[in-house]
């Protein structure tokens, strides 16, 4: 049985937003809409303390398509940052879990902080592991890592109409059904796609959802 994947999240510069509480409906919000149509056997993220968030995936596929898809849900003016561990997860009691991969987690956004403050500004994900996972594992995080470099930075670029369009292109909407929905032409919408770099992220998001099937 693969390890599973614990997820934490927070608001990227939460203390200069004007409504917090807002921005904290909004990113559940997104959660909930990206697992309705994503369909991820998983709990959405669920607020604890401050600006924080946390969930469980079974897998890291699951983790990585579904936090793609609230990236990309997300309203304009709110960002989100991940650290994905992956390993044990430990219940103590109904409601509350422990573990390695909890560890892991707090771990992997600790590292999302320091690129984002030192050398990458739109690092917004980053994977770890509990100690003692195969060289398998090992090597498929460190391949994803560099994976996200990339994608974050591709979806920090967009603008949220961009995101939207995008969006609807991981879940299998057709150009054409995109353009209705936003009152414009398909070639603007795929003007639009061709200019951000999204079919790169929709070609990523379908190779992990067949991991993942």
């Amino acid at each position: 049985m693969s390890p599973r994947v614990a997820v934490i999240a927070d608001i990227v510069g939460s203390r200069s937003l004007p409504d917090r509480a807002g921005a904290q409906r909004a990113i559940v919000g997104s959660s909930h809409q990206a697992h309705t149509d994503h369909r991820v056997a998983a709990s959405p993220l669920s607020p604890t303390v401050g600006d924080e968030f946390q969930a469980v995936y079974p897998d890291l596929s699951r983790a990585l398509t579904s936090l793609l898809l609230i990236q990309l849900h997300l309203p304009e003016g709110i960002e989100l940052r991940f650290g994905l561990g992956v390993g044990a997860i430990e219940p103590i009691d109904e409601t509350i879990t422990d573990g390695p991969g909890w560890w892991a987690a707090r771990a992997a956004i600790d590292d999302a902080h320091r690129l984002q403050d030192r050398t990458v500004p739109h690092a917004r994900t980053r994977i770890a592991a509990e100690a003692g996972q195969d060289a398998a594992m090992t090597e498929r995080i460190a391949y994803a890592n560099a994976y996200l470099l990339t994608r974050d930075e591709l979806v920090s670029a967009m603008s949220e109409r961009t995101r939207r369009l995008t969006y609807g292109r991981c879940l299998g909407r057709t150009q054409r059904q995109l353009a209705d929905a936003e009152g414009i032409t398909q070639p603007a919408v795929s003007q639009a796609l061709s200019a951000a770099g999204s079919a790169a992220l929709v070609a990523g998001f379908t190779e992990l959802s067949k991991d993942a099937s």
